[in-house]
């Protein structure tokens, strides 16, 4: 059974996760004006058409990407429409950019930024009422029953058999936080499979966040259990060599170790970023097939891979928001023991 402070401590990471502005900073350099004019041979006659055979000018074609709005960032939501292209956009707010020297970091709320927010408001209600409602059930029958034994369940098999074997001994304060990652970049990944959603893990910016946060949790970790011996972490130093050569994999490993510690956060916001993107790629690939010969007839078949590729994206939401929590309790657990 998991008790309910268990459940309440993680929420505070995702409050903190979903509160992150992952607007970028635009460093904006006034440009001077420049003047330019378009020369026109005197020797190339210039023709004018008639007025009869003028052609009228092509009309502007409508947006009708479903896709890519469910990766890419903006400062605008799509919401539901009667007429095409049966989406309307609803401005977010704009705040003054707060300046540091020449910079400008605008810090406005984004479309993911909401989407994060929403991402964490779910995690919280959806924990809160599993908490809630299993507590209710063991003071009623010893058990919890319906979707708050199921939420039960997936913490209960997150937390013995995927955080605390790789956190190692004592772990047992790492699980809210590990717990945290898995349910807040779940939400995140699946909000982006609905109608008119996005996909704030489809964002750089956003995995980079996340994979800052645990470094940091990584970091910290090992400075205080490892104390002293964390400059090992850092600084490769063999005692079972002999000095003389001791010495010199001094200067050749300890840039590898420093570089690697560097990597493995690089690798978990790459991965991430990468198969939320890669599926909304495809999908958008397969769909533009009916628009790129042009014919209704060949529908059926992209339609039908399109599911597929949706069914998988489901699994792959899943599985992405699984690989980054085993990865996380996996450095924090190789960051607790000594270092050899």
């Amino acid at each position: 059974m998991i008790r309910l402070p268990a459940l309440l401590r993680p929420l505070f990471y995702a409050t903190l996760l979903a509160s992150v502005n992952v607007a970028s900073a635009a460093v904006r350099t006034p440009l001077g004006a420049q003047d330019s004019a378009t020369v026109v041979p005197a020797t190339v006659p210039v023709t004018t058409a008639p007025a009869a055979q003028a052609q009228p000018a092509p009309a502007k074609a409508e947006n009708i990407d479903f896709i890519t709005p469910h990766i890419t960032d903006s400062h605008h939501l799509e919401i539901p429409s009667f007429s095409a292209p049966y989406s309307r956009e609803i401005e977010l707010p704009r705040w003054e950019p707060i300046h540091i020297g020449q910079y400008a970091i605008d810090i406005s709320p984004t479309k993911h930024v909401v989407f994060m927010a929403i991402a964490a408001l779910l995690a919280m209600i959806l924990l809160v009422g599993a908490a809630q409602s299993s507590k209710a059930g063991h003071k009623m029958i010893g058990r919890p029953k319906g979707f708050a034994a199921a939420i039960e369940a997936l913490a209960l098999n997150l937390r013995n058999e995927v955080i605390l074997p790789n956190v190692g001994e004592h772990g047992e304060k790492f699980v809210p936080f590990t717990l945290t990652l898995f349910f807040f970049i779940l939400f995140c990944n699946l909000l982006g499979l609905i109608p008119y959603g996005s996909t704030p893990t489809g964002n750089i910016s956003v995995t980079l966040m996340l994979a800052l946060v645990t470094f940091l949790v990584v970091e910290i970790t090992g400075i205080l259990t490892l104390k002293g011996g964390y400059l090992g972490t850092l600084f490769y130093w063999n005692k079972d060599l002999p000095m003389g050569v001791r010495i010199p994999m001094l200067f050749i490993m300890s840039p590898i170790e420093i570089l690697g510690k560097l990597i493995k956060p690089g690798a978990l916001a790459i991965r991430l970023f990468a198969n939320m993107t890669a599926g909304h790629i495809v999908l958008l690939a397969i769909i533009g097939l009916i628009f790129t010969f042009g014919s209704w007839a060949i529908a059926g078949a992209p339609v039908l891979m399109a599911v597929a590729i949706s069914v998988l994206e489901l699994f792959v939401a899943f599985l992405q928001a699984f690989i980054f929590t085993l990865l996380a309790s996996v450095f924090i657990g190789q960051m607790r023991v000594s270092h050899h």
